[in-house]
């Protein structure tokens, strides 16, 4: 596979084995698993345990929202005594601390505030290909971040109207929400 083939997956994966490997020569000479740091030379210690993070969390404070995203509606919360509206959602008004939260459909239309293109991706997402991010607008007054369905960056305008559509993404299979450009 040539390097123009290899996902950034492979790529950080080989650029870890080499660096373990480094590591590895530095503990056998010098006894423990330190290097010097490459721009201040300061020593850096290397941990040989992995680390993988998965976590759950309670939800049930906001279920409305996932029941709801299940059947392709899109709702938030909103503090019956403030009037501020919340997205995500959430379960206690955090400005004026009361539990008499509302839930309301949200408008799917808005416009484009910024996005990015992510060609760097986490660990956890290196599997797709760069994905473009944006930033866009209700008619509430919020903003809601998710992933544009677009190939081209450039084709994008900010202030261009933006639909908000559920989908199921793959290959995890789960459902969420993605901006689709309308101009």
């Amino acid at each position: 596979m040539s390097r123009e083939e290899k996902t950034q997956k492979d790529m950080f994966d080989e650029q870890m084995r080499e660096f373990e490997s480094f590591v590895e020569n530095m503990k056998d000479s010098v006894g423990i698993p330190t290097f010097p740091d490459m721009k201040t030379g300061s020593l850096q210690w290397y941990d040989q345990r992995w680390i993988t993070t998965r976590f759950i969390i309670s939800v049930e404070g906001i279920k409305e929202f996932f029941d709801k995203l299940l059947d392709d509606k899109f709702v938030t919360t909103k503090c019956g005594v403030c009037g501020e509206i919340y997205f995500p959602p959430q379960k206690d008004c955090p400005r004026c601390r009361n539990s008499n939260m509302e839930w309301i459909e949200l408008s799917r239309e808005g416009v484009l505030v910024t996005y990015t293109q992510i060609n760097v991706k986490p660990y956890s997402f290196a599997h797709y290909r760069d994905y473009i991010v944006g930033i866009v607008r209700l008619p509430e007054g919020i903003n809601i971040t998710a992933w544009i369905r677009a190939d081209d960056p450039g084709s994008l305008k900010i202030g261009g109207r933006m639909r908000l559509e559920i989908v199921r993404r793959e290959p995890e299979g789960y459902i969420t929400y993605e901006w689709v450009p309308l101009d």
